[in-house]
Formats: structure tokens, sequence, C-alpha cells
């Protein structure tokens, strides 16, 4: 089997890595939580570190039934490499991993946080914040030796629009980062049981996702970004969410469930209008594949034919049933019924101003769903996932289009036991004849390229990939 290197050596262009992981050294965070006034013993950061599950009491500490009475799910465990021990400090150290990035076969990777990903969900606003910023700090310094191979992201909480843009505007302007990582989600008490124990909300809310429905106008959070130049990636787990909460199996909560928040996330935003009213905004959801998108890129398409405005109105408006047929239909085949239900022919009629659920996104034709949905958003996919190559069946996909998918490595965590192996197993698909080589080239260079200058053409200036890229932005 070829290694990573020997396919490295092969391919004519470079390897963008957008998403591997660190694992955050506590030692060399704790100084930062500090200035922060935080620390490692804060009940909120243990609260939060796996395997605990995000509940006060951490999961090892309850019996099997206080589990199954809280349904505390069960969240990671023995999830760092360890037999690969070297790779373990890989993941510790960001300068370990500058040093054997020619091995794994990347030329240029964006890190991202892994305890820093629960960070951004904390309940209380000073811990979040804090935390957030000390994790921005700490990494800003850390990887500033190692800007021409390695970026880090930046965390930026999203409870509020102004909370985000606040952190936009540091992270960016003060502390130079030229990536960012936005909470998924929000939770949030539903306003029917404010007046009860505050206890009911860690139990009974929803998920503010940013666009359709939201609690608040997060335009100026994608108009943050926009002037900073930043394109905006999301990378929230969903354990916790129903139906991952399981006591006792990680494996259940975390099948298919970051797949599941990225399309509900997905949704939110075309829905909501935030890809019409932001057409040069690139968004990534990562780590959950592509296999999601492409069924849900289907599925809008389908809904749209069948429940547009125009349609609606040519097939489904109740005025249109002829109550004189269905009234001799009946006495046809239920001679014995009572009375004619109301219901069946005075349906009630909709608002107008609900008839049309696509008007926040401005869908006039079926094309315009590509725009506003499969040329604004990527995707980020492993390298064991064959299910990748969904993304380049044109044969499938509505109007011929190949999917905006990104390699992630997931260098630090659990589904990558070896990670000299990255490029070798993404390469598979192309030797098992699932992609050829110009969608592996798409894959793991020019869709993540595209992704970051999309908003900022300056993203690689400094780096080795630098003259690769600009001559494949010359190119068109």
């Amino acid at each position: 089997m070829a290694t990573s290197g020997d396919i490295h050596g092969r391919l004519d262009h470079p390897v963008i890595d957008s998403d591997g992981h660190m694992a955050e050294h506590l030692p060399t965070l704790a100084p930062y939580l500090e200035q922060e006034g935080l620390g490692l013993e804060d009940p909120a950061l243990r609260r939060l570190v796996p395997p605990y599950g995000g509940s006060d009491v951490p999961w090892h500490d309850q019996t099997p039934g206080e589990r199954q009475a809280t349904r505390t799910p069960r969240g990671p465990w023995w999830s760092a490499p360890a037999k690969q021990t070297i790779d373990l400090a890989t993941a510790l150290f960001p300068a370990l991993l500058y040093e054997r990035l020619d091995e794994i076969g990347i030329d240029f990777g964006v890190v991202y946080p892994s305890l820093g990903l629960v960070f951004l969900h904390a309940a209380d606003e000073r811990f979040r914040r804090g935390a957030c910023r000390a994790l921005n700090r700490c990494n800003a310094e850390t990887f500033a030796p190692l800007a021409d191979r390695l970026t880090p992201v930046a965390a930026i909480p999203m409870h509020t629009p102004e909370e985000a843009v606040a952190e936009l505007e540091y992270a960016v302007s003060v502390l130079g980062f030229k990536a960012v990582l936005c909470a998924g989600y929000v939770q949030r008490p539903f306003d029917a049981l404010a007046d009860r124990d505050p206890e009911v909300s860690r139990y009974a809310f929803w998920l503010d996702q940013f666009g359709l429905d939201s609690a608040h106008d997060y335009d100026p959070v994608w108009a943050k970004a926009e002037e900073l130049g930043v394109s905006i990636a999301f990378h929230s787990g969903f354990i916790g969410m129903t139906p991952y909460r399981s006591p006792t199996s990680y494996v259940a909560n975390h099948l298919s469930m970051l797949a599941e928040g990225q399309q509900s996330l997905a949704k939110s935003l075309f829905l909501g209008g935030v890809t019409r009213r932001f057409p040069t905004m690139n968004f990534a959801f990562l780590e959950g594949g592509v296999t999601w998108a492409a069924a849900l890129f289907s599925d809008i398409v389908g809904h749209w034919e069948k429940r547009n405005l125009a349609a609606l109105r040519a097939h489904l408006d109740p005025a249109l049933v002829d109550r004189d047929l269905i009234l001799e239909l009946l006495g046809r085949y239920a001679p014995d019924a009572r009375r004619l239900p109301s219901a069946l022919t005075r349906r009630p009629t909709e608002p107008d101003d609900l008839l049309d659920e696509w008007a926040a996104c401005g869908i006039d034709r079926p094309e315009d769903i590509k725009a506003r949905f499969a040329d604004r958003f990527w995707f980020g996919c492993e390298a064991d996932d064959p299910m990748t190559s969904l993304a380049f069946n044109t044969a499938v996909n509505p109007f011929g289009t190949e999917l905006q998918v990104m390699l992630g490595s997931d260098i630090a965590h659990w589904d990558l036991p070896d990670v000299s192996e990255v490029l070798a197993e993404a390469y598979e698909m192309v030797e098992h004849g699932w992609i050829d080589e110009p969608a592996f080239r798409d894959f793991v260079f020019t869709n993540p390229a595209r992704f970051y200058t999309g908003t900022n053409p300056s993203f690689f200036e400094g780096t080795v990939v630098e003259a690769a890229v600009a001559e494949l932005l010359v190119g068109g």
C-alpha cells in the first residue's frame, strides 16, 4: 500500500487540510484562562470536559439509575490516540504537527480546537466568552511561528449577535485570525416556560440556528464576517439532543449526529434567506460528510417544485375543490355517512403572508436553489468516508452539480488511529474508481482554496501553497 508521502509525491497540486484538530494542552492554556479570571478548577470547565456529557453531575459520578433518569448522554471516552503515542503528542503540540506534515502528506492545515468546541456552548456568559478568548489568545501565540503551514481558527460564541460580532472583531482585528469557527446552535428555553423552575429548561429547549425563526437577527454577524474577510465554518456536536441521549452508548450518540446537526443548520440558513442576503459569503459545515447535503439539496428542489406559490395555487388551494363532484362521489361510495365532513371541502385558507415559504430565500426558479445552496455551502469530509464520492455524482445531483467537499483529516480524534494514513485513505476513492483525479484535486485543494479566498483573496499569502493558489485563482 502506498504511503501518504508516496501519494503526495505523485500529485501535481498541494493538499490543504480544512479540518485538522488539536487536543488542548491544559497546562499551556491555564495561564490564559487565569488572565480571563477563570481556572482549570472552574466547575463550568469540569462539566464540559469529556466524558461528562454536559450534566451538572459528571457522567462517571452518576449511578446507572441516575443516568437513565436524566438521560445524561455518554460522551466521548478513550477518544485520543494511545498506541500511536507520537500521534497523541502530535495532537497536543502544534510544533510537532508542523514537523510531521510531510509525512502526513499535507501542505497546509487549518486547525480546530477539541475542548474548545464545547466552550462555545457553555451556558454561563462569563465562562463562555472568557474561555473562548483564552483559547484564541493561546492559539494565536502558539501558532504564530508556524503560519507558513498551519493556521488556527478562532472560536466565536453565538448566543447573541452582539456577542458574536464583538468576538469576531477581537479575534480578527486584534489577534490576527483569518479563519473562524462559529457555534452551530444556541439552546434556548421556551418562552412559555419562562415562569417555571429554571431546571425545566435543561430538558425543554429549542435550538436557534441563526436563520429561520431565530430569536435574533444574525445578519450583523454575517456582515461583520464579510467586512473582516473571513469565511464562516460550523463544527458543533449534537450529542445531548434528541435522539442522541443514550446513557450507555457513545457509539449510538455519535452515529449520524454531526450530519443531522449540520443538516438542520443548513436548512435554517437557506430557508431563512441568509444566503440570498449574503450572496458572496461562504459557509462550511464540517465533519458531517456530504451525504446529508446531497439528500437535502435534492429534497429542497423537490419540495420547491411541489410547494412553490404557483404550484400551491394551481393544485392545492382549497378553493379548487369541486364541491358538487365530491358530494356526488360521497353519495355513491359512502351513502351511509351521516353528514359531509366540512373539513373535506372547506379547509381553512392560509394568510397571504404565510403562503410563500420560499420568500425569504428568493427562489423564483429551481436553478436559484443551486445558487443559494450548492454555491454557498462547503462540506467537510473525512478521509475514510467513501460517501464523499456522492459530491461528484453529477448524474444524480440536481442540475449536474458537484457539491463543494473539502478534506478534513480530524487529526487528534479517535477516528484517525494513525495520522500518517490520512492522504492514503482519501486517495482510495481514486484507486477504487469512485472519483477521478480531477475530483480528488477539487477535494483536497481547489475547494478549500476557494472557500478561504472567496472572502479573503490574500488568505494563503506567506504560506507554502501561495503560488499554487495564486495560479488557481488566475485560472478562474
